[in-house]
């Protein structure tokens, strides 16, 4: 469109921006992504009238520009999920997962159960981890359901806190679901859903960038980080794997996407299938 300004990424700071998202977020940017960069960014330009790449990159470096880096890493984040996504993850932690681990729980004498979503993106996993455990255990359980949900994205963790989505996002769930767990929307809210309060009140949204040192202390019960770690090297998935060991109790269960895999690095899981791992 004529009267929009165009704008060129040279390699040099195309290189710049690979080193610095790196170094902030652990996201490796081969050449293949230069393009994206570049439209993605585009936009920031034109926002901020910046005349190119290497005065936005200078801003970027600034005191000024802190909040910035942020949007920068909003804007270049690929967010792509839906509810019940991988379904078989679901249903591995609800008819297989949850026995060992509510049986670990009684030994202890626990009632809280802990669960991280990293990289939960606009919310539709966490959501759906507290769908599932609330089908699970019922609420004569008297466990109490706790869940995690971060993403490096202040964008899509707004819409994640809100618990809104348009109607054609649940439109593939079961009838008794929709009922259980979603509010229709009216007036001007037609045509959406809101997650219910109840399972709204298991989850706790934040922004965190998993490169930064994980709070110590804190053990959950099963993560799930799923199509995270295929933007990482090699050697960012190995430091990333072993906090989360480090992370999970004993007998809790890592999942991961359906095009991960932990082979070709080191680390102290158990192979339990494809995608799942156990801190045994």
């Amino acid at each position: 469109m004529s009267g929009i300004p165009s704008f060129d990424l040279s390699d040099r700071d195309f290189s710049f921006f690979s080193r610095l998202v790196y170094e902030k977020c652990g996201i490796s940017l081969h050449d293949g992504k230069k393009e994206l960069v570049r439209s993605r960014l585009s936009k920031r330009l034109r926002e901020l009238h910046f005349s190119g790449f290497s005065q936005y990159l200078k801003y970027l470096q600034s005191p000024d520009g802190e909040d910035e880096l942020i949007l920068m890493l909003d804007a270049i984040s690929t967010n792509l999920t839906s509810f019940f996504r991988e379904k078989r993850h679901f249903d591995f932690l609800e008819k297989e997962a949850l026995e060992s681990i509510t049986a670990q729980m009684k030994r202890e004498s626990r009632r809280e159960l802990n669960i991280w979503s990293a990289g939960c993106s606009t919310g539709e996993e966490p959501y759906t981890l507290g769908i599932c455990l609330s089908e699970a255990l019922g609420a004569s359980s008297g466990l109490k359901v706790k869940i995690l949900a971060t993403d490096l994205s202040t964008r899509v963790l707004d819409t994640a806190q809100s618990g809104i989505y348009p109607s054609a996002r649940v439109a593939g769930l079961p009838q008794d679901l929709l009922k259980r767990y979603f509010l229709k929307g009216r007036g001007k809210r037609q045509g959406q859903v809101r997650v219910n309060p109840e399972i709204r009140s298991m989850i706790t949204f934040r922004r965190f960038n998993l490169m930064d040192p994980f709070p110590a202390g804190v053990r959950f019960d099963v993560i799930f980080c799923r199509n995270v770690m295929i933007y990482f090297d090699k050697p960012t998935q190995e430091v990333l794997v072993g906090k989360f060991h480090q992370s999970l109790r004993q007998g809790g269960y890592l999942f991961i996407g359906h095009s991960e895999s932990l082979m070709g690095i080191e680390h102290r899981f158990r192979y339990v299938q494809p995608t799942i791992y156990l801190k045994s």
